[in-house]
């Protein structure tokens, strides 16, 4: 199978790194409008480099679209109408009304997908399989600042994430109330969903990176560090005690074993497969213009 990415920021660099690297990709086609820029990444790689998106849609079955978001649905567009399968960096579009507008370009014999990359992180089956009945849900996604600003708001470049990942959980479903404050660079946002709140919070003014998930239960709690991997289970013990006069609590702590990938080679590797086999992409177009809609609804909320 021949692969074309088109754009070469950090996102379409890692794509031409693993697509590189897959022996199911045949020739690997590139392009952006900075042309040095595709030479230079193309350069004694056996790499082909051409001059137009046209171009690169006649020699490829498939294609990655790693262009900055304001380009996403011209770009998509185009893809749609030459009939190639894509797989579009998230966020799907910059507005949910463009996303909804790609969804009637797409045809239905080509595999579309959105790289929320996340989900293919092994720590969110891990944690969906040990979720019973939640009390309490906090997700952190913090970032020192950074260059790597691609004229979206904290809420689509971070919060996003975490977004997939509740709203196509089936732990996390029926109607909610929704909470937000902050600003473009940092944002705060609650869900009440029948029971429970789900608490999100981002930023891009941190002094640490963090990637964090943190689910409270009746008689246990589950942290998850989306960077590390791993995942850990604290466990209520069966009786207190207190010694001269203190309070003891000595919790049982379990980690969970969790066989560590790196999150974009398995997303490539499932996209190259659904566009062999003809099967649905996980994350699916309909799916990512709903993160882009709940991502309005928290900026809307947020008054900017």
């Amino acid at each position: 199978m021949d692969v074309g990415v088109i754009g070469t920021g950090v996102m379409g660099k890692n794509h031409v790194r693993v697509y590189s690297e897959m022996k199911e990709v045949g020739d690997l086609f590139l392009y952006d409008v900075n042309s040095s820029a595709s030479s230079g990444i193309a350069k004694g790689c056996g790499i082909n480099v051409v001059d137009s998106v046209d171009e690169l849609l006649k020699n490829v079955d498939a294609v990655s679209i790693c262009v900055s978001t304001q380009y996403h649905y011209e770009t998509a567009v185009q893809v749609a109408r030459a009939g190639i399968s894509m797989l579009i960096e998230k966020p799907i579009c910059q507005t949910s009304k463009q996303g909804e507008e790609l969804l009637s370009e797409i045809p239905d014999d080509i595999v579309a997908g959105v790289g929320h990359i996340e989900r293919f992180n092994p720590i969110v089956n891990e944690i969906s399989r040990i979720i019973d009945s939640p009390l309490y849900v906090e997700m952190k996604r913090h970032n020192p600042s950074s260059i790597r600003i691609n004229g979206s708001s904290v809420v689509e470049d971070l919060m996003i994430h975490d977004i997939d990942i509740i709203f196509n959980n089936g732990h996390f479903r029926g109607p909610y109330n929704l909470y937000s404050s902050g600003n473009s660079d940092i944002c705060g946002a609650i869900f009440e969903f029948p029971g429970f709140p789900v608490y999100l919070s981002t930023s891009r003014k941190s002094s640490k990176k963090i990637r964090m998930v943190y689910i409270e239960e009746e008689n246990f709690t589950i942290e998850g560090d989306y960077m590390t991997q791993e995942v850990y289970i604290h466990k209520k013990p069966e009786r207190y005690s207190h010694d001269a006069d203190k309070y003891i609590q000595e919790n049982i702590v379990e980690k969970v074993m969790v066989s560590k990938v790196e999150p974009l080679k398995v997303e490539l590797n499932t996209f190259v497969d659904c566009v062999r086999s003809g099967k649905e992409f996980p994350v699916s177009p309909d799916q990512a213009v709903k993160n882009v809609r709940i991502c309005e609804d928290i900026r809307q909320k947020c008054g900017y």
